[in-house]
């Protein structure tokens, strides 16, 4: 008796610590609904890639603010403080009486003993360039359109992450499709070999029809778990994506699924890429940048006139005073070397032009490739819903009549087991077509240079 309470207490103990680790559990695996455009949102939200892309449109922003400011005054001061030993001055010029009232002889110029021991002098000089061969201008020009493409370029990287986390979604979408279906069939397998064991033990079906069951029940169990697998893989990258805990179990809006959009022409399509694709529009605006640098490397030829002030103060005890040296005047320079040198450069400047060009005529023929590939796939995924919804139907129905064949002797337990794995597949394909469709629909979107995140959102 005393054996049977301890058991029972011992069972107690053990009983309620499962309930409290699985609470616990429970807690640790918070669920969260999430729609395609807060998964968007989130997704731009925590994207290092553009928080990078954000930094080199500052970069570029100082840059333009660095050339303007060439365009203004250049101002320096310097000044020292000397400590110096006792010099031998010899002055050549008069220095006027010698202050003791004594005249004539050596009064006038020689030698005289000058007691310095130290010296402070500074200087202030100031220079704004009238004219620099127009680099200025042309730096300034060229550093605004690598702005701009600074700034089509991070427009580029967050379509690309708009575009990555549509495909995140709906991959996780079709994960947990698979899991679902999955699910149901191993229910159904799992019923049937409780069936065909009950036939079994009676005698009314054959040993080896229950272990083709059982088979098939194994075979579930195992792409069960492959398919969970996948769900659990999926949801780990797109909580990672999107900032999200990666213990967070996801519920996705499956509402607008399945819809088919209409489309522009192919011609259309090209059109709108090569007017709206920001990594081409990016590569216009160095084009045009390059050409600001080759004006900016010609000017280098021409001389540089620039306006110039400045204010000197020295003052050496016992010897010199100078203040109020104030200098004003025009400044001429001319680099003679810059008749020799310059051309490289030039030649430099104009091969980084021709380089930016031919880029972009090569991106062009890229971007009429791609919109096509995305144009035919799009036209391709719409074709396998219809395929793989007449199959669904033909698959039902399929399984139905080899039931109905299988109850009255008339098939095999192989053409029932068949059937429904045909059965099985057809539903999956189906699901993955409609997710396909949509993913295929915001790539050509993507491919276009269209702002695809809104567009997503109204048709969803």
């Amino acid at each position: 008796m005393e054996y049977l309470r301890k058991n029972k207490r011992y069972a107690v103990f053990i009983l309620s610590l499962a309930l409290l680790l699985q609470g616990g559990a429970l807690l640790a695996q918070d669920t969260r609904h999430l729609s395609l455009k807060e998964a968007i949102q989130l997704g731009l939200d925590n994207s290092k890639e553009l928080k990078v892309s954000k930094a080199k449109v500052l970069e570029a922003s100082a840059a333009v603010t660095e050339a303007r400011n060439r365009q203004y005054p250049d101002v320096k001061i310097s000044g020292s403080y000397l400590r110096v030993n006792k010099p031998n001055v010899d002055l050549k010029v008069s220095l006027g009486g010698s202050g003791n009232g004594s005249g004539g002889g050596e009064g006038s110029g020689g030698s005289q003993e000058i007691s310095v021991s130290q010296a402070m002098y500074g200087i202030a000089n100031a220079s704004l360039p009238l004219f620099s061969g127009l680099r200025i201008r042309n730096g300034i020009e060229s550093a605004k359109y690598l702005e701009k493409a600074a700034e089509l370029d991070a427009d580029k990287d967050r379509d690309d992450i708009i575009q990555n986390t549509i495909e995140a979604y709906y991959n996780l979408y079709k994960a947990k499709a698979a899991v679902k279906l999955v699910k149901e069939n191993k229910k159904n397998a799992a019923q049937r070999v409780t069936d065909f064991a009950n036939l079994e033990k009676n005698g009314l079906l054959a040993r080896n029809d229950y272990l083709k069951a059982q088979l098939q029940e194994s075979n579930v169990e195992l792409a069960l778990l492959d398919a969970e697998n996948n769900e659990k893989i999926a949801t780990f990258n797109l909580n990672l994506m999107l900032g999200i805990p990666e213990n967070t179990q996801l519920e996705l809006d499956e509402s607008g699924m399945g819809a088919v959009p209409k489309i522009q022409s192919m011609e259309e399509w090209e059109n709108i890429a090569i007017n709206n694709r920001p990594d081409y529009l990016a590569l216009q605006q160095r084009h045009e940048a390059s050409k600001a640098g080759v004006k900016a490397a010609k000017g280098e030829y021409l001389p540089s006139l620039a306006l110039t002030g400045g204010y000197i103060a020295a003052y050496v005890p016992n010897f010199l005073t100078i203040t109020n040296a104030v200098n004003g005047g025009i400044g001429l320079s001319y680099d003679l070397s810059s008749l020799y040198k310059t051309g490289a450069k030039v030649k430099q400047a104009k091969a980084r032009q021709e380089q930016v060009y031919w880029n972009s005529m090569q991106l062009n023929d890229g971007i009429r490739i791609q919109v096509h590939q995305a144009y035919q796939n799009y036209l391709e995924s719409l074709k396998k819903i219809e395929v793989y919804k007449k199959a669904v139907e033909q698959a039902e129905e399929n399984y139905r009549i080899t039931k109905n064949k299988y109850d009255n002797a008339l098939a095999t337990t192989t053409d029932l087991l068949d059937a429904d794995v045909a059965q099985l597949q057809a539903d999956i394909n189906y699901e993955y077509a409609k997710a396909d469709a949509v993913i295929a629909y915001n790539k050509l979107y993507e491919t276009a240079g269209l702002s695809q995140d809104n567009e997503q959102q109204n048709n969803q």
